[in-house]
């Protein structure tokens, strides 16, 4: 990413929350590579193609300097702000195995017009909602069929396998296009902290039927936004739910 907060409020604490919630298979699967499923299909003896969900951890500003370096300066305000210890900052992404490739999703800053070159698939203003119409202060919303996550390599304690279930794959590629688009850096959803680029990425996975709140962080790591997003998940689950019982 290449922004540094400019509001503070509450956010998320350091250290791990807990242990991913269960799967049908016996709970979190941590794995140090993996074979290439780029081309994934139904194997030959008809059963369905392997799917699977994965999230990155991403330290802020990886491969960055400039971006690492303002990072720490906002880590280490925030941190004397709120009296707490300072916590390595990251943010997230996922990678999505379904049949017909491998997507990647990532929130990023906005590097040229033609957006259908990488998969965008929504898009909003970056600190100031004003400001969204000028395109360096705008983020995107990849979902990049055989695309790249351009920071993977820099990952800590990843990928953390949240899923194999092939139907939760492909509802989180559905939901993207309708993500929140609030202004990154505000909470303008009234979620109780800024939305970023974790907001994404536990919006989708919530609104999926999964439950971002057991996946672990990274020992001393915090990821600003990740409260947010589940916030403003279950609160639409919850009108949802409301319209169906009506």
């Amino acid at each position: 990413m290449a922004w540094v907060a400019v509001t503070f409020g509450p956010i998320r604490a350091c250290g791990p929350v807990g242990a991913l919630m269960a799967e049908q298979d016996g709970g979190l699967v941590m794995r140090d590579g993996g074979e290439d499923m780029t081309a994934a299909r139904s194997m030959d003896d008809g059963t369905p193609a392997p799917a699977s969900v994965d999230l990155y951890w991403l330290p802020l500003g990886a491969g960055g300097h400039s971006v690492r370096f303002n990072g720490m300066v906002y880590e280490a305000i925030s941190s004397l702000m709120e009296r707490r210890p300072r916590c390595d900052v990251y943010h997230s992404a996922l990678e999505i195995q379904v049949p017909t490739g491998l997507y990647a999703v990532e929130m990023t800053p906005v590097p040229n017009r033609r957006g259908w070159e990488r998969g965008v698939v929504a898009g909003g203003p970056v600190g100031v909602s004003a400001a969204g119409r000028v395109r360096i202060f705008r983020y995107e919303i990849r979902c990049w069929r055989n695309g790249v996550i351009p920071d993977l390599r820099y990952a800590v304690a990843s990928p953390v396998r949240v899923s194999n279930d092939r139907a939760i794959a492909h509802r989180i590629l559905e939901l993207l296009p309708t993500v929140p688009t609030a202004t990154w850096g505000r909470d303008e959803l009234e979620a109780g902290e800024m939305w970023s680029c974790n907001s994404v990425i536990s919006w989708a996975l919530a609104r999926a039927g999964l439950d971002p709140e057991t996946i672990r962080l990274p020992s001393h790591g915090r990821a600003p936004g990740w409260d947010a997003g589940i916030a403003v998940a279950r609160r639409q689950l919850t009108l949802v739910l409301a319209g169906q019982a009506a």
